[in-house]
């Protein structure tokens, strides 16, 4: 069976961001551990993250800034989810980010149906959450949108129907989406398990061969790079 990497590298024309932006409004950013000016920011307060977010479009005449998949950050040591003193930390990122402001229109990637959605509220979490369920060429997987606005949950029920390109929702602001600048959690995953409205979307070092493999580079989808 042709894998499932191949069969979304073979799909063109996906967005999960409002059709109106031009891929050439994108641009990448790094939030690594690697970016040592990020050291000089206080991306752990979300009004200066949020400026620190529009600061970077503005400076790179850009709409939407986007990265993430596969990237060590040290954005995650602010909130006890991804670390507390039994567990490993998490801080790889396994999906992929796309900013923009509050209020964006978000768009279903695939023709599918609401596996499951949720509040996952809390510090440093997804806000709102919608999880479709895709069913291509003999494979069925998932695709994950987080830090969504509370009203994205209203008018939805496990089972809905979204056509690709579909508005499933808009993105929050910090007060519901975990206090992050706004932005648009966007992750492929293979096998979701027993999880409903919740996935993870910072993986361990020990468990990130594992995470990889089950949740591919959303970018072989939406081409935003070459």
């Amino acid at each position: 069976m042709t894998s499932l990497e191949t069969v979304i590298r073979n799909i063109q024309n996906v967005k999960v961001i409002a059709d109106s932006i031009s891929l050439n409004q994108y641009i990448a950013l790094d939030l690594s551990v690697l970016n040592h000016n990020l050291a000089k920011e206080s991306l752990a307060d979300s009004a200066n993250f949020e400026k620190y977010i529009e600061s970077y479009l503005t400076l790179n005449n850009s709409q939407v800034a986007y990265g993430g998949y596969n990237e060590e950050r040290n954005l995650y040591k602010r909130s006890t989810i991804f670390k507390d003193e039994e567990t490993e930390e998490r801080n790889i990122h396994i999906g992929l980010d796309l900013w923009i402001k509050a209020g964006t229109p978000i768009l279903a990637a695939l023709d599918g149906t609401v596996h499951s959605f949720n509040f996952n509220a809390g510090f440093g979490d997804y806000g709102p959450t919608i999880i479709l369920e895709h069913h291509i060429e003999n494979h069925t997987f998932y695709t994950l949108y987080g830090h969504l606005s509370l009203d994205s949950l209203e008018k939805i029920e496990i089972g809905t129907g979204f056509k690709k390109g579909q508005q499933i929702g808009s993105l929050g602001d910090s007060a519901v989406n975990g206090d992050y600048s706004p932005h648009l959690h966007f992750q492929i995953i293979k096998n979701i398990g027993a999880k409903v409205g919740d996935y993870p979307g910072v993986s361990t070092k020990s468990e990130l061969d594992f995470y990889l493999d089950n949740c591919p580079d959303p970018n072989l989808l939406l081409k935003i790079k070459s």
